[in-house]
């Protein structure tokens, strides 16, 4: 019979490579101030667009003082401009044109937050002006107009850091890990899940999304499937209704890979205690690693993640043990560390251009939306 037991947070450090000081990265690499001894200048960084579901991110941008100079924001819209000013996030901020942005002396990056199907268009001419960009989700509906805006960022050496939210929760960084150095052998299904529950409002505006809630919440988890198993071989898509206001509010897309596995996407906005609910389930013929909740708290990074073992491997014990994880901070501090570290030269980017792209194919396909258009 196997027994739960808890795995100490030194442990989960020494399991999965990273390190104790500074702030934790992809690929266990720190940007604490030791990485380089000398002091840089905070990076000079804007903000187009409010629109996006995740605009608020530029709080957290705007605290890391010590990385970051944040001149100011774009938003055309009159009303999203008026609602932005009376956020937190926004107050105060300079309120500027696209042109007097990029032309602010030694700016260096841009962070694109327009709403989720027009982003593309501002990245680009952002690239074309030479800033790095970070771009969040999903990336825009044409996957043609997006590997233009690839092509020309690898072309000019700028970094494009695309805003999946669980790139840096702690615990997938675990799984994305313990998964490459073999901990619970060959990896052979996935299933992965992100609901909510969500009234008329929210409803009607996922209604606009070719995708449905698929469109919104699924690249989450394809990019974590994409960095475990790789580009699939197939998708197939199921966007369903639960109701007659023709909202596709129930989404599954199947994953099929070389050597007959598989991986599963589920989304949906009529799930009961949804969020508390998402998660990522990795089986592997030694062992199976659980993430849920993926983040114990909202806006918060780090989940509760339960690993099962057939044997004893890798300085885990056979049975069933919860993993601890470093204490909940906010989700998007270590992604903009990252990004300043990379700027900064101090790490590779962890996610390559073909990686970003290969995501964003399955992502379309998931949503069941063209790919040559």
């Amino acid at each position: 019979m196997n027994h739960e037991t808890p795995c100490s947070r030194r442990t989960f450090l020494a399991a999965s490579g990273l390190a104790a000081t500074g702030a934790i990265l992809p690929g266990g690499v720190s940007a604490a101030p030791t990485a380089n001894p000398g002091k840089k200048q905070p990076i000079k960084i804007g903000q187009i667009g409010t629109g996006n579901q995740h605009a608020y991110k530029i709080g957290t941008l705007r605290r890391l003082t010590d990385l970051f100079d944040v001149v100011g924001f774009v938003e055309d819209d009159p009303k999203l401009r008026e609602r932005a000013q009376k956020s937190s996030s926004f107050k105060g901020l300079k309120v500027m044109s696209t042109d007097e942005l990029l032309a602010v002396p030694g700016l260096q990056a841009v962070a694109i937050e327009t709403e989720e199907r027009v982003c593309i268009p501002p990245a680009l001419r952002c690239i074309q002006a030479g800033k790095h960009i970070h771009l969040d989700k999903p990336c825009g509906e044409s996957l043609p107009k997006f590997k233009q805006l690839l092509d020309e960022a690898k072309a000019r050496n700028l970094t494009v850091q695309v805003g999946y939210m669980y790139r840096n929760n702690p615990a997938v960084q675990f799984c994305i890990k313990a998964v490459k150095d073999g901990l619970i052998g060959n990896v052979f299904d996935l299933d992965t899940a992100m609901g909510r529950y969500d009234g008329a409002g929210y409803r009607n505006l996922i209604k606009d999304y070719k995708g449905g809630i698929a469109y919104i919440l699924a690249c989450h988890l394809i990019d974590i499937i994409v960095s475990l198993m790789g580009e699939p071989v197939k998708i197939n898509p199921y966007l369903r209704q639960t109701r007659s206001d023709g909202v596709l509010d129930n989404c599954l897309a199947v994953f099929e890979f070389s050597r007959d596995r598989l991986a599963t996407v589920r989304t949906s906005i009529t799930e009961a205690k949804g969020f508390q609910r998402r998660r990522l389930k990795v089986m592997g013929d030694k062992g199976s690693i659980i993430i849920q909740p993926i983040e114990s708290q909202g806006n918060m990074s780090g989940g509760v993640l339960t690993l099962a073992l057939e044997e004893d491997r890798g300085g885990f014990t056979k049975g069933i043990q919860t993993v601890d994880m470093p204490p909940l901070k906010d989700r998007y501090e270590d992604q903009w560390r990252e990004f300043a570290a990379v700027l900064n030269g101090e790490m590779v980017n962890p996610y390559t251009y073909e990686h970003d792209y290969t995501v964003h194919k399955c992502h379309l396909e998931a949503c069941g939306l063209p790919l040559d258009v």
